[in-house]
């Protein structure tokens, strides 16, 4: 125990979170160099469930830290970018929808930045936040599986757009509810 408080980046959440960031490269290479879009999928579900308990981890071992609350949701926007990137190039989504999120993500990003610069801490996320990230993350599987003919690509293309739509919906939703957070947090510094 004594080593983990000299070395507090060296935690099983932060190992969960690195272990999500190395499924990244490995879901491009399979969903679109080989295909192999079970194993893709595979991917993302691993890295859906290790998002799910690094944080649940973290916090029933007391084991939150700083690494692990800036680390935990860049790699969630990496994978819906990664993500997205692979769905278009494989025709599964129109282009629309990766500019609704990625506009989302940029003016958060930017509205970060303003917060750091003033020296005021991160945006929470919030339980609706990550709602909308799961609902896009479970979108995703979905609707790289509904490029397969057959009973269960029409299947899956009705739950990944009813995912997809919905987590679109709340992502926006929660993007304009961390604006107007920040645009607070900054006018009360002034």
């Amino acid at each position: 125990m004594g080593i983990m408080k000299k070395l507090p980046l060296l935690t099983v959440p932060n190992a969960l979170t690195f272990l999500r960031a190395l499924g990244i490269p490995l879901f491009i290479y399979l969903a679109i160099s080989l295909e192999a879009d079970g194993w893709a999928i595979l991917t993302l579900a691993i890295g859906g469930a290790t998002d799910y308990f690094d944080g649940k981890i973290a916090r029933a071992w007391g084991q939150e830290s700083r690494f692990g609350e800036l680390a935990d949701p860049a790699i969630d926007r990496l994978y819906i970018v990664a993500t997205l990137i692979v769905l278009y190039m494989r025709d599964a989504i129109p282009l629309w929808v990766i500019l609704l999120l990625l506009v989302r993500d940029a003016i958060l990003a930017l509205a970060t930045l303003a917060l750091t610069a003033k020296s005021l801490p991160p945006l929470k996320v919030t339980y609706l936040g990550k709602a909308a990230t799961f609902n896009l993350l479970y979108a995703f599987p979905f609707l790289l599986l509904a490029l397969h003919s057959g009973w269960y690509g029409t299947a899956a293309f009705i739950l990944g757009w009813s995912f997809a739509l919905w987590g679109i919906a709340l992502y926006l939703f929660t993007g304009a509810s961390y604006l107007r957070v920040a645009v607070s947090l900054l006018r009360k510094s002034r």
